[in-house]
């Protein structure tokens, strides 16, 4: 049996592997993907439990299949909305949600739900079918794609929850959470432990409530038995924002791009891409209103793109900031983008 490495160090297999994918033809970025295979080869040689080798190569064909379906939209925004599986149409929640998608699809957004029924269904009834996404998990109940979406060529239905997670954060500029169960309070949570580790780029989240004050109670848990322990910190409170109207929610998050743009680590160091250029006045007011997000001794300085950036060619032309980030105050993080939207 041959000892893989990543490294090229496999012998004539690494030539074989690189043949392999010429005879293909068409493969992008081919390094990542020799390194795929070779991760395959390795659990294959390492994994004799069938159910684990199904597990891996389920997951990879899930997550083909998605970037496979988004990928043709990757350059509008989209906004994935949660909430109850349960909630009938006759419910003000449910039709605030139709307003809401439908709003949103006007001014040029994709909306992308679970598919299934409910608040599922308003947000792709609102938006539309040509207008919607849906990630549809196969249960033994509630989850049968809603009739909105069935036949849609953007349905994907998952047979994991992890991978269907992973479409909902990573496809959406923003994130709208109505009120629901254990599912809709399981995918909110994790996008606010995503959030406030730095997992996932910061993004709107804003929970939009009911008449019955549905997240305005959370809200006082939330303050009562985790703010008052001690067990999350006040800046936490950036990462979301509890809304009444839809309209309301809409403003928040099209506020989130108004100036900030999008960011990414370059060595280190945090590039905050913008969608206009700050005033030297304007960013010493941010290093003033905000010293305990950078590394002791650091600043906040304007810059140009950076060669490490060249992979996203379409951005290279927006002004940028640079700062070392501490990598602690995610939701910190979130309150400055807010400033900078200020100005």
């Amino acid at each position: 049996m041959t000892e893989l490495s990543f490294t090229r160090t496999n012998g004539p297999l690494d030539q074989e592997i690189d043949q392999l994918m010429r005879d293909t033809g068409g493969i992008h970025h081919p390094e990542v993907v020799r390194e795929m295979i070779i991760s395959a080869l390795k659990a294959g040689q390492e994994t004799d439990y069938l159910a684990d080798l199904k597990m891996l190569n389920n997951t990879m064909k899930e997550m083909r299949y998605t970037n496979k379906v988004f990928a043709p939209y990757r350059h509008k925004k989209k906004v994935t909305i949660f909430g109850s599986a349960r909630t009938e149409p006759g419910e003000l929640i449910y039709q605030k949600c139709i307003r809401f998608s439908n709003e949103l699809a006007k001014k040029g957004y994709m909306i992308i739900t679970g598919g299934g029924p409910g608040i599922m269904q308003a947000g792709n009834e609102g938006a539309g079918s040509e207008n919607s996404f849906a990630v549809n998990i196969r249960l033994p109940f509630e989850q049968s794609p809603n009739p909105v979406m069935i036949q849609n060529p953007r349905l994907i239905t998952y047979k994991y929850f992890f991978n269907r997670k992973i479409a909902f954060v990573k496809e959406a500029d923003a994130l709208a959470v109505f009120p629901g169960g254990f599912g809709t309070l399981d995918e909110a949570m994790e996008v606010f432990t995503l959030v406030q580790t730095g997992k996932t780029a910061p993004k709107p989240l804003v929970l939009i409530d009911d008449e019955s004050g549905y997240w305005d109670r959370w809200f006082t848990f939330i303050k009562e038995a985790m703010l008052g322990r001690g067990l999350i910190s006040a800046e936490d409170f950036s990462i979301f924002t509890i809304t009444r109207t839809e309209m309301e929610a809409i403003e928040v998050i099209e506020t989130f791009y108004r100036t900030y743009h999008s960011l990414r680590f370059v060595g280190g160091r945090l590039i905050i891409r913008l969608n206009k250029e700050l005033s030297n006045e304007d960013v010493e007011v941010l290093c003033c209103e905000f010293p305990e997000i950078r590394r002791p001794g650091t600043g906040i300085t304007r810059c140009a793109a950076l060669p490490e950036e060249a992979d996203e060619p379409d951005l290279m032309k927006l002004p940028r900031l640079s700062l070392e980030f501490d990598h602690q105050h995610y939701g910190l993080l979130i309150a400055f983008i807010g400033r900078i939207n200020t100005f």
